[in-house]
């Protein structure tokens, strides 16, 4: 019998730790391959992690509401094979099933890779547990191969089989080959700064009658992370209002139809981010981070969605490559992502990777908003609530009164590497898109 060491997996560049909130398996327990072993809570989003072995839970080394360190080892399970307690899975390479030939020369091959360290797919856009990422490595399957795979595993994951079934495949000509691209990380530039002390809060005194309520880990969470946004980046706004009339016209008429054909409710959020999406690829200097003095233009456009959870707060899933989606796609992927969330079955992946956020103020009632840049984001755009207004509508046969439909879209954005020009040129254009919404678009 061997032993598996399951560990914390990297669910993002910024994800250092999570919380155990729930054991799904207790001691005892079989584990299938990729079964869910236990409920995890980060800064972020709830998850599960799930086995990358099969056999039986032997052990459990942190408790409910435990803090755990990204790659420490978080429960030993017992499988059929043999050999000493399994380290590290980026040291070691777990046993791989006598599946093809080929499965025990990839074992010497990944072991040697990963001693080098030569590669790492930890900037994709999905979660691969070690062992994929150590055969991918071996093998010399670039990160675009690897996404582009698609998962046998819960959630579409990638598992063990389908990466040595895609090695096979290639081998075998099947598939074309791409040659793996070498990433190169900017590093961050430390600016020496004169420490500056953080005022004190004046002391909040509670009389006898006052109820006193603890925060939520999320909403603590969110609390530090909005004064800490406000405490890096120089926040400007710039508002500007757009007529709707004709994108409110269209969907009221094509609603039912798209519903009948393609199974989603057509809101006006897919709308509004297709616009979005479009904005960005004119003015790509909006869709940027910053690294100490560089800045880092983005290759692809992901479009943060602020989503509201059922006890108030927000979380903020991504749709990823947003500008290569039709509206139906980009329909599909809102509607799924709100879901997710409403049900708390958000993944990891699901909120990774976003380069602008988009926020509706409006659902609140609000016809505009000021928000807060969502870190390390640059850029953030408020959607008010549509209006029906008196407005000057001009023709040429002269000027009338008429009735519209209007919002207002707010525009934060941080001045320390976007200006006024870029911020209003962007927010303009955002309006120039909708305002040019085609009536007679076939979806």
């Amino acid at each position: 019998m061997a032993k598996f060491e399951l560990k914390l997996p990297k669910m993002g560049e910024s994800v250092a730790e999570a919380t155990i909130t729930t054991w799904l398996k207790e001691v005892g327990d079989t584990i299938e391959l990729d079964d869910a072993v236990v409920e995890i809570a980060t800064d972020k989003v709830d998850s599960e992690v799930p086995s990358e072995v099969e056999g039986v839970l032997l052990e459990k080394l942190f408790e409910v509401d435990d803090v755990v360190q990204v790659g420490q080892t978080i429960a030993i399970i017992e499988t059929d094979g043999e050999g000493d307690p399994v380290s590290s899975p980026e040291e070691t390479v777990v046993e791989v099933e006598k599946i093809p030939e080929a499965a025990a020369v990839i074992e010497t091959q990944v072991a040697e890779t990963v001693a080098s360290g030569a590669v790492d797919f930890s900037e994709g856009s999905k979660f691969y547990s070690p062992l994929v990422k150590n055969i991918a490595t071996a093998e010399g399957v670039s990160l675009t191969e690897l996404e582009a795979l698609s998962g046998t595993g819960k959630d579409g994951r990638v598992t063990k089989n389908d990466i040595l079934q895609f090695v096979e495949d290639r081998k075998n000509g099947k598939v074309e080959a791409q040659p793996a691209v070498q990433e190169v990380k900017v590093a961050q530039t430390t600016v020496p700064v004169k420490k500056q002390e953080t005022p004190k809060a004046a002391p909040v005194v509670a009389s006898g009658e006052d109820e006193i309520i603890e925060m939520t880990r999320m909403g603590k969470l969110i609390a530090h992370h909005m004064v800490e946004s406000v405490q890096t980046s120089a926040h400007v706004q710039s508002f500007i209002e757009a007529d709707v009339t004709n994108i409110w016209n269209w969907r009221k008429k094509v609603k039912t139809d798209f519903m009948k054909r393609e199974g989603e409710n057509l809101t006006f959020t897919p709308i509004f981010m297709e616009a979005v999406a479009k904005a960005i690829r004119d003015f790509p200097m909006i869709n940027i981070s910053v690294s100490g003095d560089t800045v880092i233009k983005k290759k692809n456009i992901n479009l943060g969605m602020a989503a509201a959870l059922a006890d108030g707060n927000l979380i903020v899933p991504v749709i990823k490559n947003a500008d290569q989606l039709n509206l139906v796609g980009m329909t599909k992927a809102v509607n799924d992502l709100a879901g997710r969330a409403r049900t708390n079955a958000l993944k990891p992946d699901d909120i990774q990777g976003g380069t602008y956020t988009v926020t509706n103020v409006g659902t609140f009632g609000s016809i505009m908003g000021t928000p807060i840049i969502n870190q390390p984001q640059v850029a953030i755009l408020a959607l008010g609530a549509i209006r029906k207004v008196p407005a000057v509508i001009e023709t040429p046969d002269g000027d009338f009164i008429g009735i519209r439909y209007k919002m207002f879209l707010s525009h934060s954005y941080d001045h320390r590497v976007v200006n006024g020009a870029l911020g209003g040129q962007f927010v303009q254009r955002v309006k120039d898109y909708l305002e040019a919404f085609d009536v007679n678009r076939e979806f």
